[in-house]
C-alpha cells in the first residue's frame, strides 16, 4: 500500500501554501459537481467549506485529498501536482477524515488509530508511533475506548476514533469531511478546538461543515460553494452575510453579533408571517 522510502516531510513555514485547487472542474457522468474552482489552504489556517446539500463541498475534498479525478484543472500538494506524489508521500503530508468511519474486520479503536501511522513505517518519525497514538486517542477522549472493537462502538464513538487516526497521522494537511456530525455538542467544541489547536501548531486545516456559526467562530477563512462554484471565498465577516446566504440557502437567513461574547451568529429566520 505505501512506497517504503525514509521520507520525512519538513513542516511548511505558517502561511505558506500548502494545498491549492485551481481550475478544478470535476464531472461525474453527465453531472458537473465542480466547475472551474479556485482554491487554496495554508499553513496555520482553518479554511471552512459550506454551502447547501449537493453543492461540491465532499468532492472537493475528495478531490483535494487526491481520491476523485479532476476532469480538468490542477491540485497541487506542497507545490507539486498530486500526481508527483507516492501514496506513501502524500500520506505523510496530509490527513483525510472522511464522512463515514466503516472498518471491516474487528479491530480494536487503537488499532484503527495506529493505521494512522502506516505511513511512517521505515522513517525516523515510526519512534514516535505509541505517544502520537496514546496522544490522539487522549485528544479525542477514547483512551478508555481502547480495547473495544471498532463496529461494537456508537456512532459517535466511531467518529471520534476516526478522527484520533487522522491526529496520529500527524501530518502538515488535514482534511475533515463534517468531523462533528455524529456528536453531541461538547464533543462538537472539542473536535473544534482540537482543529484549531492543529492550527495554531502550524497545521492547514480544511473543514466541511453545515453549522454556519461554527464556521463564523472557528474559521480564518470560508469559502462558499453553490452549484459546484465557488460563491464567495475571504474571512467569515465578509463572507458569512444576510443577502449572500439567503440567496444561496433559498431560504432567509439572519447574522448578527452574540450579545455577550460579540462572536457572530449564523441563524435561520423563524419568523412567521
Amino acid at each position: 500500500m505505501f512506497a517504503r522510502t525514509p521520507d520525512v516531510p519538513a513542516r511548511p513555514e505558517p502561511g505558506t501554501v500548502t494545498l491549492r485547487a485551481t481550475d478544478l472542474t470535476v464531472r461525474r457522468g453527465e453531472r458537473t459537481v465542480l466547475e472551474d474552482v479556485d482554491f487554496r489552504v495554508a499553513a496555520g489556517e482553518i479554511v471552512a467549506l459550506v454551502g447547501p446539500n449537493g453543492a461540491g463541498k465532499s468532492s472537493l475534498l475528495a478531490a483535494l485529498a487526491g481520491e476523485l479525478e479532476p476532469t480538468s484543472g490542477t491540485v497541487k500538494l506542497e507545490g507539486h501536482a498530486l500526481s508527483h506524489w507516492t501514496h506513501a508521500d502524500m500520506a505523510r503530508r496530509r490527513a483525510v477524515l472522511p464522512q463515514s468511519h466503516t472498518v471491516g474486520f474487528p479491530f480494536t479503536a487503537r488499532e484503527v488509530v495506529a493505521m494512522g501511522r502506516a505511513p511512517w513505517l521505515h522513517t525516523p518519525a515510526a519512534d514516535r508511533d505509541d505517544e502520537l497514538i496514546a496522544a490522539a486517542l487522549a485528544a479525542t477522549d477514547v483512551t478508555h475506548l481502547a480495547a473495544r472493537t471498532f463496529p461494537a462502538l456508537s456512532g459517535g464513538e466511531r467518529a471520534r476514533v476516526a478522527l484520533a487516526r487522522v491526529l496520529a497521522q500527524d501530518t502538515a494537511t488535514l482534511l475533515l469531511d463534517e468531523p462533528t456530525a455524529a456528536l453531541d455538542i461538547g464533543h462538537q467544541e472539542a473536535v473544534l478546538r482540537l482543529a484549531a489547536d492543529r492550527a495554531a501548531e502550524g497545521a492547514a486545516v480544511v473543514v466541511v461543515v453545515h453549522d454556519l456559526g461554527v464556521a463564523a467562530a472557528y474559521a480564518d477563512r470560508v469559502t462558499v460553494l453553490d452549484e459546484g462554484r465557488v460563491a464567495a471565498d475571504g474571512p467569515p465577516r465578509e463572507v458569512l452575510t444576510r443577502d449572500l446566504l439567503t440567496k444561496i440557502y433559498r431560504h432567509p437567513v439572519d447574522v448578527f453579533d452574540h450579545p455577550v461574547t460579540g462572536l457572530q451568529l449564523v441563524l435561520p429566520d423563524r419568523t412567521r408571517p
